[in-house]
């Protein structure tokens, strides 16, 4: 955790630094303009806002590495591929309902692109995708 934190810290000062660079070359670049017209906006805001939006990363990562109070396996050297490994859950390989929830997204945005009328269709494949997702292990070969 430590090492992402450096990481985003690391990221911050590089897009503050181009950030500075950029409004400075834009500058030079135009000294027949005033100063307001010199620089390059929408460039200039976005190189300080991901700047800023690092920033927010690395102090959050950094008050989380301080509230666990220990390190993760990740930054220890000694620690073994294993130690990292946690339990991610029960997923279902055999299960149809992902790619029928995949089909309700597709319909829903092409509902959106070519006609209004597609999009509720797409509403009730998504609900019923997402039902039977969910139940899928209280009926079948796999009930509980």
């Amino acid at each position: 955790m430590r090492s992402n934190t450096n990481l985003w810290w690391l990221l911050a000062a590089f897009f503050g630094l181009m950030g500075v660079v950029y409004t400075a070359w834009n500058i030079l670049a135009h000294p027949d303009l005033p100063l307001a017209n010199q620089i390059e906006w929408v460039g200039t805001v976005a190189l300080f806002f991901t700047a800023f939006m690092a920033i927010l990363v690395a102090f959050y990562l950094g008050r989380v590495h301080k509230a666990q109070g220990g390190e993760l396996p990740e930054d220890i050297l000694t620690a073994d591929i294993d130690d990292g490994d946690p339990e991610l859950g029960e997923f279902s390989p055999w299960s149809w309902w992902p790619i029928v929830l995949a089909f309700s997204a597709a319909l829903g945005m092409i509902g959106l692109a070519v006609g209004a009328w597609m999009f509720p269709i797409g509403l009730v494949v998504f609900v019923v995708a997402i039902v039977g997702w969910v139940f899928e292990y209280y009926r079948g070969y796999f009930a509980r």
